[in-house]
């Protein structure tokens, strides 16, 4: 029902004011990159979809993350700041249209370097897909964390039964 609401008001503007089905908006063919600060969670929806990223950077983490996605992965293109920034000031960064339009220009092109990205972030998805099913890398991990967690709390349980029969 949203991906229809948000099909049909494609031409006329459509805002989302609480929160927004994020991956299912990614996810759309449409949809052939996003605008993101970097933030890990942001990170995550990108990848996890497949989409090319424009980089805008605000503070905190964000610039290493950046630097990671863009200079070692090469899957984003940089217009944020190029410099760390404090919380509070992020009303002194003005980013020129013309930053901004070579961007989505890179972003959707057709070049080598083009391709190159939108194939590298597609290996990503797929690699991110494959860590969560089971028996691989992030559900392993997740299937231990979770028996852990039981194990403690029978251990705990136990623990408990006896200190109460004193």
């Amino acid at each position: 029902m949203v991906l229809k609401l948000f099909w049909l008001s494609i031409q006329r503007g459509f805002i989302i004011k609480d929160w927004a089905p994020q991956m299912l908006i990614l996810g759309h063919p449409i949809i052939g990159g996003m605008v993101t600060h970097y933030g890990w969670n942001s990170i995550l929806e990108g990848v996890n979809v497949g989409m090319p990223m424009i980089t805008w950077p605000v503070f905190a983490e964000q610039f290493y993350n950046e630097k990671l996605l863009n200079d070692v992965l090469r899957i984003g293109v940089a217009v944020g700041v190029k410099e760390w920034r404090n919380y509070g000031q992020e009303e002194t960064m003005v980013m020129k249209r013309e930053e901004i339009e070579k961007a989505v220009r890179v972003l959707t092109g057709d070049g080598e370097e083009e391709l190159g990205m939108r194939k590298r972030v597609i290996k990503l998805q797929d690699a991110a897909n494959k860590a969560v099913e089971v028996g691989d890398s992030s559900h392993a991990n997740l299937m231990a964390l979770i028996n852990e967690l039981k194990l403690m709390k029978s251990i705990r349980s136990y623990t408990l039964s006896k200190v109460s029969l004193l």
